[in-house]
């Protein structure tokens, strides 16, 4: 894969992050009865940076947890090429029921990763409601799924690939589009 463009350094992140937390607080009146839900890996490491943001400006921690939806997801017999999937486990120290969980991840493509994360969520509890944050959307969705918060739109061709890389995964903050 070729790199074709750098779309977000590491300052362009931290905004998109502080203007989702501020949008979080905004939709939700507060943070009273919400959660952050990471999906596994990168998700994980982007909703505990907003849990900080948002500890910052309301003055109140709010709770994180870590999904893992491997064992959820409609392509394991396509990506495991007969290897057994590789589960880690959820780690979600909170009872869900009754609060507002908001679902975070690091790219929106075709939906298919958030459905897998709705069906995780819905086996664990009963949220009142279940919001989206995503730091990506690059459209192309295969399922009626949008996200309530997205930290930047880039459209993308069918033969480009959007990676994500943190610093706690990848020793890099950064957002790239490579062509295939």
């Amino acid at each position: 894969m070729n790199q074709k463009a750098l779309v977000l350094d590491e300052q362009a992140i931290g905004r998109a992050m502080t203007r989702i937390a501020h949008q979080i607080i905004e939709k939700n009146k507060g943070i009273e009865e919400c959660v952050l839900v990471g999906i596994r890996t990168r998700g994980i490491h982007l909703a505990k940076r907003l849990a900080v943001k948002i500890a910052e400006i309301e003055g109140s921690p709010i709770l994180v947890g870590e999904l893992d939806i491997t064992l959820y997801r409609d392509d394991l017999s396509i990506k495991t090429d007969n290897q057994e999937p590789l589960v880690k486990s959820s780690d979600i120290p909170f009872d869900i029921n009754n609060k507002k969980v908001i679902l975070v991840d690091d790219v929106l493509y075709t939906g298919r990763t958030v459905r897998a994360g709705l069906d995780a969520l819905m086996d664990i509890g009963r949220p009142s409601a279940i919001q989206l944050a995503v730091l990506v959307d690059r459209g192309h969705r295969e399922l009626p799924i949008r996200a309530d918060y997205v930290g930047k739109n880039i459209p993308t061709s069918g033969v480009e690939k959007i990676v994500v890389e943190l610093l706690e995964v990848d020793h890099a903050d950064q957002v790239c589009i490579y062509e295939k």
